[in-house]
């Protein structure tokens, strides 16, 4: 039995696509556990780019199974456009996809609301997605949300529907002062479960029985580390968890089938929407390398906010992931840099913490402390050998799984699959 998982060590948008795309060629199941279409994994694939926001993107290779797990919430909506975005790239998914009837379901109100609710913050907002992922997630645990499985009853998808519109509508006029527009809501989401009805089934025994069967899994995480609703800079989060243990309750897998875990990380931090940032550069630095490194947001298009590496953000993600081995991607980025900057401890009013701030108050009042590093000024994009690396980044990489105390098993130089360095002796590769 194989099975690892693969999660953000960041704020997100590590380049986790890319990794389990390079990984899946040696797993026989893909599984996602948790987020929804606010996801977005970017893979190069056949020479065209692939952003894959809800379909796990092992899809991409040939004879792979890729599974959505209980812990994703899905918009059918979404799900039909990848397909046909899959299709139009000749890329059959008959027989390969599979879509629990336990994940929960968004729908149009879940986005207006959202919407809504964002802007009654004013200046205070999260900075969502306004993908309707939040409110999919509090009808969840509310206990009034509509599963994927009821799309194919529909008797009771109906039944369902109308009495949580009923509520929802009154909530919207109460709030926000707007009715919901839900006309024709029940017979488009009825015809969107007709289309993906072939997929949907018992994601937890499918993947079990695949374990028992001696098959490999890969499980497939969403957002980063500092995003999780219970250990990332709450409230300024994501709504599900997206640490490694969402492998288990996204996917119904027992924590004893999980063999590793693979943490991703940049070479450097960025960050999304609103929220503490200890680390962040400067203006001037922030648009160069944001600049080098392409950071927009592969769903958004939102520019994201960069600074340096935090080895002390990252030594939590560790412990909490229980991390076993380290991808680090965009190595590249730094070709031209001449000093490098890598926090590696955090300072607060004076005093140096030994643990992450609980509160995102403190976290944003921290003083990073840097330690300064020479930059390589030499090219490593599409490097596929660590014997080819300036001895610069070599020094860096090692300064960073030395203070960590875990291995660097994977090296991306590039977005390319081919830009890729599997780290020999490495517990990583003992898995290709």
């Amino acid at each position: 039995m194989k099975s690892i998982v693969v999660v953000g060590a960041q704020w997100g948008d590590e380049g986790k696509g890319k990794v389990v795309d390079y990984l899946a060629a040696s797993f026989d199941y893909i599984a996602r556990c948790a987020g929804g279409h606010n996801a977005g994994h970017t893979v190069i694939y056949n020479d065209s780019r692939f952003v894959l926001q809800l379909i796990p993107c092992g899809i991409l290779r040939p004879g792979k199974h890729a599974v959505i797990g209980s812990g994703v919430v899905v918009d059918p909506a979404a799900l039909a456009a990848e397909l046909d975005t899959l299709a139009k790239s000749g890329i059959d998914v008959t027989g390969r996809l599979h879509l629990s009837n336990r994940a929960h379901l968004i729908f149009p109100y879940h986005r207006q609301m959202e919407k809504a609710a964002e802007a009654a913050r004013g200046a205070g907002k999260i900075g969502t997605t306004s993908r309707g992922i939040g409110p999919a997630y509090e009808d969840k645990m509310a206990r009034h949300g509509i599963r994927v499985g009821d799309l194919l009853n529909s008797e009771r998808f109906r039944e369902k529907l109308e009495r949580v519109i009923s509520e929802k509508d009154a909530v919207c006029r109460a709030t926000y002062g707007v009715p919901l527009d839900t006309a024709g809501l029940a017979e488009q989401y009825l015809a969107l479960g007709e289309r993906i009805r072939p997929l949907i089934g018992d994601s937890s025994e499918l993947i079990n029985d695949a374990l028992d069967a001696g098959k490999s899994v890969l499980f497939e995480g969403a957002q980063g580390t500092m995003l999780d609703i219970d250990f990332g800079t709450y409230p300024f989060v994501t709504s599900s968890n997206a640490i490694s243990g969402g492998a288990c309750t996204g996917l119904g897998v027992g924590p004893t089938r999980i063999n590793a875990v693979a943490g991703v990380t940049k070479a450097y931090t960025t960050r999304v929407g609103s929220g503490p940032f200890p680390t962040e550069m400067p203006d001037l630095e922030a648009t160069e390398l944001r600049a080098r490194g392409k950071e927009y947001g592969a769903v958004t298009g939102r520019p994201r906010r960069c600074g340096w590496l935090d080895l002390a953000e990252l030594r939590y993600a560790v412990r909490i992931n229980g991390i076993t081995s380290l991808v680090v991607t965009k190595l590249d980025v730094f070709d031209t840099q001449k000093e490098i900057q890598v926090c590696t401890g955090y300072r607060y009013k004076g005093t140096p913490l030994k643990e992450m701030p609980a509160a995102a108050e403190d976290l944003a009042e921290v003083t990073p402390e840097y330690r300064t590093l020479p930059g390589w000024q030499s090219d490593t994009y599409g490097v596929q050998d660590a014997a080819k690396l300036p001895r610069a980044a070599t020094d860096y990489l090692k300064f960073i799984a030395d203070f960590l105390g875990v291995e660097i098993g994977m090296i991306s130089t590039g977005p390319e699959r081919d830009a890729t360095i599997v780290c020999a002796g490495t517990e990583l590769a003992s898995w290709i």
